[in-house]
This record gives C-alpha cells, sequence and structure tokens, in this order.
C-alpha cells in the first residue's frame, strides 16, 4: 500500500563533551540528534526562555492582574482535545494559586459547538456573567467567537499556539509564539505550555507589585505534571524548552505527586507511575484523555484533572478507559472502512497509491476522523484527510488532516483556500495536523483541489518512507543496563525520537499472538541464549525469514522482570 521502506542510519553528530558517567551508546545517540553535552541533553527548568520573549505578555498579564485584584469573574475556557483539557486545568488552577477568588471554566462540546469559541458558545457561557474570557489551546482563529464575547461586554484574552491566519481575532491581548515577529525562541509550545508562561509571568508581576504575603508567590511546579501531558499528547516538536517541560512534569508523576486526577488515570492505564515515560503519556494517558473529547464531553476529562477527591477521580478515570475501548472499537471499523476504500482507488500509473487522499463515510464519528487520518497516513505514507458529518446525517463535514514529514498540510489547505475562495468553510492547525469543515456538496470539488495542491508542491522523494536507525547494538548493549538508560535518557517524543536501532538475527522460533503479533525469540553472534522480541502488529500471515533485518527497540522487560530485556520490533525485512 505504500513506497518500500527504508532503514537508513542517522549520521554521526559531533563528539561533544561528556563526563565518564555517559555511556557511550547515549553520548552517540545524543550527537545524532545534534545534542552535544549533558546540559543540552536533559535541559533543566533554570534554562527555560524567559515569559517575557512572548510577544503579548504585557497586555496578558495587565488584564489578569486587575481582574484578580478587583475580584472580577475570569472564565477559562478550553478544547477538546488533551492539550485544551489540560491547559483549561492548569488555567484554572494556576489562577487560583496566585489568588484570583472566581475562576469558572468551560469546554466546547465538538458535537453542539464544534471547535473553538463560537458564537453558539458564547452564546451558552453568557449565563456565567464573566468579566473576563481567557482561550486556552484556541482563539487565535475564533474572530465571531471573539466579536461575540466583546459585544455582551467582556474582556478577552487569547492563548494560543496554532498558527494565525492573516488577519487576528480583536481580543484585548493574544498570546501566541507563532505570531509574525514574535521574539519566543521556542515555536513548538503546546497550548497548555503557553498558559503555563502566562502564568509564570503573572506570578512574577503580582511579586514585584507585593501582592505575597511571602514576597515570593505560590510554586507552580506542581502545574507542571499537567503541563507534561499536554505537550506529548498534542505532538509538538520536543526542543530544549519542551524537553525541560516535558522531564520536569515526569519527574513529578513517578515520584507521586501528580495531580489526584492523572493519578488515577495511570492506575486505570495499568502503567507503574515509578518508570512513566514520555511514551506511557502519549499511548496511555492522552488517548483516554481524548477519549472523552471525541465520543462524548470533555468536560468530564477537566473534572477529572480539577478534582481534588480521589474516589472521585478514580470514578472518572474508570468512566473514561470504558469510553476509551469504545473509541478503540470505533477507530478499528473506521479504519477498516478506510482501508477497503483505499484498496478501491485505482493505482496511479508509477504503480504506487494517488499522491494524498481524502476519505468520506456518511457513518463515521467526527470524534475520531482524526485518529483513522493518522492511521492511514501511517499505511500509506500520503497526506491523508478523513472526512465525517458533524452530526449524524448532517450535510455539514468535518475533516482532520495528517500529513507526512516535510509536507506543511495546514499550509496546502491555506494554498486551497487562497485559489478557490469559499470552497473551505473554515481550517487551521500546524505543519503535521490540521482540521477543516465544509459541506458535502464541496467535498469532490475540494478533492480535486486538494490533490491538484499536493502534486504541485510536495517533493516525490518525500513519499519514500525512511525508518532512521541510530546503527546496530552490540551484544555487550544489548543487556539491562543500556535499556534502563535509554528510558532514563529522554524524554523523547516529536522532533526527539526515541532511539531505533537496527541489525542481523537469527530467528530461532516464533509464533503468533492474538492472530496479529509475532513473538520471536533471536540470536546474535557472539551472545550466549537468546532475545525476546515482539512485532506488533508484525503477522502478515507469512512465516518470518530464518535471518532476518530488523528496526526495533530496546527495552526492559516489565512483565519478566529481574534485569530481562526485550527487543520491539518495529519493521521486519529479509536479511
Amino acid at each position: 500500500m505504500r513506497d518500500a521502506l527504508k532503514i537508513v542510519r542517522r549520521p554521526d553528530g559531533p563528539a561533544g563533551q561528556w563526563d565518564a558517567a555517559t555511556l557511550p551508546l547515549l553520548r552517540r545517540i545524543y550527537a545524532a540528534r545534534g545534542v552535544c553535552s549533558a546540559e543540552q541533553a536533559q535541559p533543566k527548568l533554570a534554562q527555560l526562555h524567559a515569559p517575557d520573549l512572548l510577544g503579548g505578555m504585557h497586555a496578558a498579564v495587565q488584564l489578569l492582574a486587575a481582574a484578580i485584584a478587583s475580584g472580577r469573574r475570569i472564565l477559562v475556557v478550553g478544547d477538546f482535545d488533551c492539550d485544551g483539557a489540560t491547559a483549561c486545568a492548569v488555567g484554572v488552577r494556576g489562577l487560583r494559586l496566585l489568588g484570583a477568588r472566581d475562576v469558572v471554566h468551560a469546554v466546547p462540546n465538538r458535537m453542539v459547538h464544534g471547535y473553538g469559541l463560537s458564537p453558539s458558545l458564547v452564546a451558552e457561557l453568557a449565563a456565567l456573567q464573566p468579566d473576563l474570557l481567557v482561550t486556552v489551546d484556541h482563539g487565535i482563529a475564533c474572530h465571531a467567537g471573539v466579536a461575540a464575547a466583546k459585544a455582551l461586554g467582556w474582556q478577552v484574552l487569547v492563548t494560543d499556539h496554532h498558527l494565525p491566519g492573516e488577519q487576528l481575532p480583536a481580543a484585548d491581548a493574544i498570546v501566541d509564539p507563532n505570531l509574525d515577529g514574535d521574539a519566543f525562541p521556542s515555536k513548538a509550545l503546546a497550548g497548555v505550555g503557553v498558559i503555563f508562561y502566562v502564568l509564570m509571568a503573572l506570578r512574577r508581576h503580582l511579586r514585584e507589585a507585593g501582592a505575597f504575603a511571602d514576597g515570593k508567590g505560590p510554586d507552580l511546579t506542581p502545574l507542571l505534571d499537567l503541563v507534561a501531558v499536554g505537550t506529548v499528547a498534542d505532538l509538538v516538536a520536543l526542543d530544549d524548552n519542551n524537553r525541560a517541560l516535558v522531564a520536569a512534569g515526569l519527574r513529578r508523576l513517578r515520584a507521586g505527586q501528580g495531580c489526584v486526577g492523572l493519578r488515577a488515570l495511570i492506575e486505570a492505564s495499568g502503567r507503574d507511575p515509578r518508570r512513566l515515560t514520555a511514551s506511557d503519556i502519549g499511548f496511555a494517558l492522552g488517548p483516554r484523555l481524548n477519549a472523552a473529547g471525541r465520543l462524548e464531553d470533555m468536560a468530564l476529562g477537566i473534572e477529572l484533572l480539577l478534582t481534588e477527591d480521589p474516589a472521585q477521580a478514580r470514578e472518572i478515570a474508570a468512566l473514561l478507559e470504558e469510553i476509551n475501548a469504545e473509541r478503540r472499537a470505533v477507530q478499528q471499523t473506521m479504519t477498516d472502512d478506510a482501508e477497503l476504500a483505499v484498496s478501491r482507488v485505482l493505482l496511479d500509473g508509477n504503480g504506487g497509491h494517488p499522491v494524498a487522499a481524502c476519505l468520506f463515510d456518511a457513518q463515521w464519528h467526527p470524534g475520531v476522523v482524526g485518529l483513522v487520518a493518522s492511521k492511514m497516513k501511517d499505511r500509506l505514507h500520503r497526506p491523508v484527510i478523513a472526512f465525517a458529518p458533524a452530526e449524524p446525517g448532517a450535510q455539514a463535514l468535518r475533516g482532520s488532516a495528517r500529513s507526512i514529514p516535510g509536507f506543511h498540510i495546514r499550509d496546502a489547505l491555506a494554498a486551497v483556500d487562497a485559489r478557490h475562495p469559499g470552497l473551505i468553510d473554515r481550517f487551521g492547525g500546524h505543519a503535521m495536523a490540521a482540521g477543516l469543515s465544509l459541506p458535502l456538496a464541496r467535498l469532490e470539488a475540494f478533492r480535486a483541489a486538494f490533490e491538484q495542491q499536493v502534486l504541485a508542491t510536495l517533493d516525490p522523494a518525500l513519499l519514500q518512507q525512511q525508518l532512521l536507525s541510530d546503527g546496530e547494538l552490540s551484544a555487550a548493549e544489548l543487556d539491562f543496563r543500556h535499556a534502563e538508560a535509554l528510558r532514563l535518557a529522554g524524554p523523547w517524543g516529536q522532533g526527539f525520537p526515541e532511539p531505533l536501532f537496527d541489525g542481523h538475527f537469527e530467528v530461532a522460533q516464533w509464533r503468533v499472538l492474538k492472530q496479529r503479533h509475532l513473538k520471536l525469540e533471536l540470536r546474535l553472534p557472539g551472545m550466549a541464549g537468546t532475545l525476546n522480541a515482539i512485532h506488533f502488529g508484525g503477522w502478515s500471515g507469512v512465516a518470518p525469514g530464518r535471518h532476518v533485518h530488523l528496526a526495533y527497540r530496546l527495552v526492559g522487560d516489565d512483565y519478566r522482570g529481574g534485569g530481562a530485556i526485550q527487543l520491539i520490533v518495529e519493521h521486519c525485512q529479509a536479511a
């Protein structure tokens, strides 16, 4: 279904300066990611960029400080994904810590309001009678919603990280690192990172104004568990700044210092908090929080993140576990439908699939199209947009787009919109992910325009999928010591990828697990005994050869314990 996958080894990086305690393997891996010192490898909170570098920060702080001083009602409006939920919780918790006495929150319902601060949501929020509305993880494209809030006499502070359009909403203040000319060095902050920065700047302002009896003000580090979860789940690049935030949040979670809700979610997911990694956030915690916004109402997820009652937290976490199981079932059905649709697409003249795919099914759920688009993007290694009716039977469609490295999907939608005015109702997003809405009647015209845009601008070389490997591991490196060092050397994630290795192995034994996965026992020259390996989703109906070339990750085997290791196979081909 895609061009042949190639395993390509990362080029060597600079030698750098390391202490004797840093394993040679880690030096090699860090160097390949442009990291040359221990300080760069695991940045600390003290190395964070200064909040004052963010444009609009002074106006934002003035708004918030005045609202706190006069006891005005502050309404924090989140978004219905994990970043939006954690950002909302950080905003509410942080403002209360900083002295705000009247803070309320709200979040749009995906099925009722659609994305962001819409006029219909503002109309519902009027009953709360806020004085200041603060958006988190959205707002930069919500012109009508901001205008509706302003028409009611509210002040509006937009905090967002999405790319702005040609015009900005008429808010009283806007903080977004991606505004034109913004001097903030890290453009990769998630929405939760932006509101955390606003709180840091507000604390400094209040401290200098003498607002705190102790002269210092509250400690904001208890919010970092939420910052870590939202940052990892939103798949923003883990640059130095984000790695410092995520690492600090992970340290709190591992120490059992996370908020009550996240501790309950970790327990429900079956993860060991002491060994929690960014990967656990991405594959266990994030999806469970996101499930609430996809199939139900993200207000449930935010309630989990704000509660201080362990019993209530466990109850909500258990409910999210059920919703996530339902989400997985819906997603699998939709993905199966999408794969069937793709299989019916005529091959292009080069014997591969078209350069992009637009998929639609009238029975699909709008809350899961992003996951389907992501799955199909991985399958096809093409930009993919998946559409579903905004609600059952509706003519209005909501689409979710996912891209491949090197192709900016949001810019592609902007180009289509510029060339075909009126074709798209709304759009927004990032380089790798975007969302849009349009009527069913315009779907075919959009499909043609989008595929034409991709064909005209995408470098064909990008369609050759590559797995970047950190090279071979010696027999001496295939042990628990090195597996643990790799686990703790992160956080790994988007833009700072988890180490992947490759090598030739002899298959001593193999078996199929749950009709989908391959369990392998491998031999390596120079090593006594065999290595355990598992290839999730690796069973294709054809037995693996005697000799294989694997791309794999080295991890501790938590199931076996006692210093055991296993290889997590990402790709297998004949040696």
